[in-house]
């Protein structure tokens, strides 16, 4: 049963939109629908500074306020089934982190105010429990102490600290080096990546990195992590690490599977230039796995003796467009306006969408994560959103997934979907934040070992 609401722009959200002179989105009361009358054409630049601004403030005014970390989720009305709104997210804080760093840059905050909320961070990560430097999945943002993610998911996570740890990097090159208060919130982060022990998620020096170590349970989550998939950054920073670094090994027989990755197919007409069905069974993953990694790590000109990670980005989201498009399924609103699917919520819960596994629903973020991809593509489902069916809009940006076929959709959000949208889009406009992660001596010393190619 579809959730009715109301949604609506707050008061700084118009406010901002005055200021640019654009004409504030008016929402109405019901399902999701199409029909909205637009009285005015907001401009495409317009329209992209509004949703980095929303998408932005749910890790500024959205964050947990003790810790100042992105909460894992927030639902507009206000249901949690079987989780705590307080629970923070390692993952989503890194992303959140870089999301910060953009609104800092575009305005939204001023630097004072955005490097006490880097202090609040960074303070809480350095009394929060960790294992072996190592971040878990979830925290009580109140208290730092670990949420399990599941039962024997109670330690570190080292998929999702990698991309915490992509955030403080990120952080740390947009300080000032010549401001005494900015130096020592530099110091504080290279103590917290210097305390990661990567070597350690090898399990006893394997030639390959485990996903999850438990104080409980040791290994017995047993996921080795083998591409293609979202955890190329773990690895490269596996091979950075000043302090527990891996070997190049790893990367080439864990990661690359002797080469096995490299073995690509065609789908919807398009190389997939890796191997994604030894990890996920399938033609082509879901969106994510072509922003994760690369929020950071600038896919434009990189390269490794397995692919060309520019065309393998590029071609990812443009078979899922061009699914959308050809609509095989005849799902309704499926179109070029309307495309785009990764992991999200859906009718049946969190769910891995996919063009071969595809339940009908729409994920705001898979199209507008993909902006340096897919910038027409991409700018079509901005305008549709916002102008079309901006009852699928709320404070926070678009809402997490929809579906026009089953009538669904809800006034919830995720921050593993929304802090990638204000970063590839701030990447697609200025590339500030792929300059400031690859500017990093070390990142650029794990990519040069691993043999990777960039300018």
């Amino acid at each position: 049963m579809i959730h009715k609401i109301r949604t609506s722009l707050t008061s700084s959200v118009s406010l901002l939109l005055i200021s640019m002179g654009m004409y504030a989105c008016n929402t109405s009361e019901g399902t999701a629908n199409t029909s909205h009358d637009q009285g005015e054409v907001i401009s495409s630049d317009s329209l992209l500074n509004l949703v980095q601004y929303q998408t932005f403030q749910y890790f500024w005014e959205g964050a947990e306020p003790n810790s100042g970390m992105a909460r894992e989720r927030i639902h507009m009305d206000n249901i949690y089934p079987n989780h705590d709104k307080n629970i923070v997210t390692s993952g989503g804080s890194g992303f959140g982190l870089m999301a910060l760093v953009v609104g800092i840059d575009r305005g939204f905050v001023t630097r004072a105010e955005g490097l006490e909320r880097f202090e609040r961070i960074v303070g809480f990560l350095e009394e929060a429990d960790t294992f072996h430097g190592v971040w878990p999945h979830w925290w009580d943002g109140t208290t730092g102490k670990v949420k399990p993610f599941s039962k024997k998911d109670d330690g570190g996570d080292l998929v999702e600290s990698s991309f915490l740890a992509a955030g403080l990097l990120t952080v740390r090159q947009y300080l000032n080096e010549e401001d005494d208060r900015e130096t020592e919130l530099i110091k504080r982060i290279n103590t917290l990546w210097e305390n990661m022990e990567f070597d350690w998620h090898t399990r006893d020096g394997e030639n390959v990195l485990y996903w999850h170590w438990s104080p409980n349970y040791g290994w017995d989550m047993n996921f080795d992590v083998r591409g293609y998939n979202e955890c190329l950054i773990m690895y490269v920073l596996a091979a950075a690490s000043p302090t527990h670094a891996v070997s190049e090994a790893v990367y080439h027989e864990g990661w690359a599977r002797d080469g096995i990755i490299a073995r690509d197919t065609t789908y919807y007409g398009l190389r997939t230039i890796l191997n994604h069905y030894e990890t996920n069974d399938s033609p082509v993953g879901p969106l994510f796995w072509a922003h994760y990694s690369y929020l950071g790590l600038n896919p434009t000109t990189l390269k490794d003796k397995y692919g060309d990670y520019w065309k393998l980005n590029e071609n990812h989201a443009r078979i899922h467009y061009r699914h959308c498009v050809e609509n095989p399924n005849d799902y309704e609103g499926y179109g070029e306006k309307c495309w785009g699917m990764t992991s999200s919520y859906s009718m049946k819960g969190y769910s891995s969408h996919r063009p071969d596994r595809d339940l009908g629903v729409i994920s705001p973020t898979a199209a507008l994560s993909s902006f340096p991809y897919t910038p027409k593509e991409s700018i079509e489902m901005l305008k549709f959103l916002y102008q079309e069916a901006d009852t699928l809009v709320g404070k926070y940006g678009p809402y997490d997934a929809f579906s026009f076929q089953h009538k669904w959709y809800l006034p919830r959000y995720l921050a593993i979907d929304q802090g990638p949208i204000p970063v590839m889009i701030e990447n697609q406009r200025t590339g500030l934040i792929w300059k400031l992660f690859m500017s990093a001596p070390e990142v650029k010393n794990g990519l040069n070992k691993l043999g990777f190619t960039y300018e």
